[in-house]
């Protein structure tokens, strides 16, 4: 019988560098011979990426928190039906650039949202399963944005208190839930930050 597959997710604020990461790691497990594949949420899969086009789009200004938080679900339970849980089924390791856990981060309050809301509808999105590792990429806010160098979404586009709270809502997530959550710092070169983030994957 093959073994269930890994399920890690690396996150953080806007700019900290997670897609980069996540690709950097996806090709380190591929060139020590692990089964392994990279996914970005939302996005990834035909109807996910139609999905996160409205959610980036400026010109849906009007949408409410609680939408958002519902229309990255959908793109998730999609992403997870289609690719994930195929992947884990066959023993392969998943890396996914952003997952629940942004929302706990994006999302948490907008609307009057509660973190036990959110993880209910995330539950019944993922049929429950939740990933084995969260790699947390941290640095602060007006640092992380300097890295940006395209044109901003409509979510990068929000105030800087707003991405100041996102920063907290993160870091707290590490405090709650230290057996399944790392903190990285995602200040240094990108080869620095590679290694801080192999080092725990090579140890968990």
């Amino acid at each position: 019988m093959r073994r269930p597959g890994r399920f890690i997710v690396l996150d953080g604020n806007e700019g900290c560098g997670k897609s980069t990461q996540s690709r950097l790691l996806h090709e380190r497990l591929v060139a020590q011979g692990s089964e392994a594949i990279l996914v970005r949420d939302p996005g990834t899969t035909a109807i996910g990426e139609r999905i996160r086009a409205i959610l980036l789009d400026s010109e849906s200004r009007e949408m409410a928190m609680r939408c958002e938080m519902l229309l990255y679900m959908a793109a998730r339970a999609q992403l997870m039906e289609q690719l994930i849980v195929p992947a884990l089924t066959a023993g392969k390791t998943v890396i996914c650039d952003r997952f629940v856990s942004s929302t706990l981060a994006y999302q948490l309050g907008g609307d009057g949202l509660t973190a036990a809301e959110i993880r209910a509808v995330a539950d019944v999105a993922i049929k429950g399963r939740w990933p084995d590792l969260t790699v947390i990429l941290d640095m602060p806010h007006d640092a992380s944005m300097a890295r940006v160098q395209r044109a901003r979404d409509r979510i990068e586009q929000r105030p800087l208190e707003y991405h100041e709270q996102v920063r907290k809502n993160y870091l707290a997530q590490v405090r709650e839930s230290p057996e399944k959550y790392r903190l990285v710092s995602a200040q240094g070169t990108i080869e620095e930050v590679g290694e801080r983030v192999w080092s725990i994957v090579a140890a968990s």
